[in-house]
């Protein structure tokens, strides 16, 4: 695993977090899964400590669209079997995120809007408040061209075989590790990018901005780092 000497150099832990939802609207679809990934030094090493993926039960009426279902292999019925209940998922992400912790995600707006608005039901929303941020996307549409989903990072990365964007929380928590590792060996500068979205000037943001983020437009062909 790469060092991450900045990143570690404010920071204790390292929570990675990706989310699988039945739509796209943060302030009424729902997460369906949700993974994240720990990491902390062990003796001056980074180590993973933990490895969190639960199906999340829905709210009375409601289901995984087809499309969804489709998308992700989830079914209403592996929720109705293995899902676990908001509040208890709510209390875990509220362990995880305790302490000096620098919370990271590919795309980090969207897992984030939908993280705020579950805790907003289920739990306690102010746990991420005074919790830094980094996204990989806005990091990675720095480094290369369009397009650039996570599977376009993998395979830049020559990660194919290594990691997959299988759309799994799970499968992409660990592939976003993955990336932002190859991301430090390139450049060591993503503590720069802490509490930095880039957004499209073209489509702006995507619903509510995030308090504590600074929203600057980032172009799909970047001349220059954003931070910059």
């Amino acid at each position: 695993m790469a060092q991450f000497e900045s990143l570690f150099s404010k920071y204790d832990r390292l929570v990675l977090l990706d989310t699988e939802t039945t739509g796209l609207i943060f302030s009424r679809d729902e997460i369906i899964e949700f993974a994240a990934v720990v990491v902390e030094r062990i003796d001056g090493v980074p180590t993973v400590i933990q490895e969190y993926d639960q199906l999340v039960t829905l709210s009375p009426g409601g289901f995984v669209p087809a499309n969804i279902e489709k998308l992700t292999g989830i079914s209403n019925q592996d929720i109705l079997e293995r899902g676990i209940a908001k509040t208890r998922v709510c209390r875990d992400i509220s362990e995880m995120l305790s302490g000096n912790t620098l919370i990271i995600a590919y795309n980090a707006h969207f897992d984030l809007s939908f993280l705020y608005y579950m805790l907003l039901r289920d739990g306690d929303p102010a746990i991420l408040k005074g919790k830094d941020k980094l996204d990989l996307l806005t990091v990675y549409k720095d480094r290369r061209s369009f397009p650039h989903k996570l599977c376009n990072a993998i395979d830049a990365y020559q990660l194919s075989g290594k990691v997959v964007n299988s759309h799994r929380a799970v499968d992409d928590v660990l592939a976003t590790l993955a990336v932002m590792e190859e991301m430090e060996k390139e450049r060591d500068d993503l503590l720069c990018y802490v509490n930095l979205f880039g957004y499209h000037p073209t489509y702006g943001i995507d619903g509510k901005p995030i308090g504590s983020v600074t929203y600057k437009p980032q172009s799909y062909d970047a001349l220059q780092p954003l931070y910059k």
